[in-house]
């Protein structure tokens, strides 16, 4: 594969820049060393397909202010925890009396809703398509058990529109996607033909292992190659055209796109799912109606952090002045530090 990678590029004759949207893919690019094998002016860039990292400055803050309110407990995943608001992470708000709690799925929020009747439940909801039925799911389960103790705030977003906004910037040229797998086997393969019919780039679904990976990148070198720009499935063992549209009905009959705030891409519209008028009842933004401050998209930056930059595919981890210095797995900064999907967090564990 390889061999037939470096046939591929040698044809075409010019530096290539593919970007992996999925973080899940970049942890796994890192891994295997597959960078390392490539052409040297074949790049692999990292893009915004980290939930926990592109969850806004603003949003950490409202969900830290949702556990300060009496009687009021959130609930988050682990790895949203260190992630730093404006002020503080969602882990020293718990040190400093938040109601905060980890679990392992939106289901458990439930249970903590059951067994504590006097308490309102709020589940801090961030990820992608992927996560979004899980969380509909779980307001289908509150309804049908009448569990009116139990609250969403959604930070969902949609990949798609992202991707979009990549392609119309200046700052970063983009030649094809290896496009994420667990989000497609969702949507399937149409939300994405945007981006060979109308900016005419390639795009290659791929699954997570190296041989997986590398037959993706030789799918796109071949479309780049003849001239050619579509969308192409290499995995085919779980992503089909059409994705998983009962999961796809089931997101839509509880949420609705709305705009929303990415960290270190700014505002996108209708790239985020909020809940529909039918469930308000159960939107934490609405029935808590707390207000934070708003925070610059470069708070974090006039520190010299570039977390921005990276998500965006413009620089590379190893090019902000605190990687591996005053921002570590262990002290991250930036959101791209903490999360292990992150870009930063990946390039630290295997780079050095």
């Amino acid at each position: 594969m390889i061999d037939l990678i470096k046939n591929l590029y040698s044809k075409i004759g010019h530096p290539i820049n593919l970007m992996e949207v999925c973080g899940t893919h970049t942890v796994a690019i890192f891994k295997h060393g597959i960078r390392s094998l490539l052409p040297e002016d074949l790049k692999l860039l990292s893009g915004p397909g980290c939930p926990v990292c592109v969850t806004s400055i603003k949003d950490i803050d409202k969900a830290i202010a949702f556990s300060m309110l009496d009687n009021v407990t959130l609930c988050t995943f682990g790895d949203m925890m260190r992630v730093s608001g404006g002020k503080k992470s969602l882990s020293e708000a718990k040190a400093e009396g938040g109601d905060i709690r980890i679990v392992y799925s939106p289901l458990d929020c439930l249970k903590i809703a059951q067994e504590n009747k006097n308490k309102k439940i709020v589940f801090f909801s961030a990820g992608f398509e992927t996560t979004a039925p899980s969380a509909a799911g779980t307001i289908f389960e509150a309804e049908r058990l009448g569990i009116d103790n139990f609250y969403v705030y959604s930070v969902n977003k949609l990949v798609p529109p992202a991707l979009e906004v990549l392609l119309q910037s200046d700052d970063v040229r983009i030649d094809g996607f290896i496009l994420p797998g667990h989000v497609s086997t969702i949507i399937g393969v149409h939300p994405y033909e945007f981006i060979a019919e109308k900016y005419k780039k390639p795009c290659v679904i791929t699954g997570f292992g190296a041989e997986d990976i590398l037959a993706g990148i030789a799918m796109l070198l071949k479309q780049i190659a003849e001239g050619e720009a579509a969308v192409e499935i290499q995995y085919k063992s779980v992503v089909t055209e059409s994705g998983n549209q009962r999961a796809v009905d089931f997101i839509n009959e509880y949420f609705e796109p709305c705009d929303s705030y990415w960290r270190g891409i700014g505002l996108l519209e209708k790239s985020g799912l909020r809940l529909r008028e039918e469930y308000k009842n159960r939107d934490a933004e609405i029935v808590f109606n707390i207000g934070v401050t708003d925070v610059p998209d470069d708070y974090y930056n006039l520190g010299g952090c570039q977390c921005g930059l990276v998500l965006r595919g413009i620089k590379i981890p190893s090019e902000c002045p605190l990687f591996g210095k005053a921002c570590t797995p262990e002290k991250p900064v930036g959101a791209c530090m903490v999360s292990t999907e992150g870009s930063c967090a990946a390039y630290y564990k295997y780079n050095i």
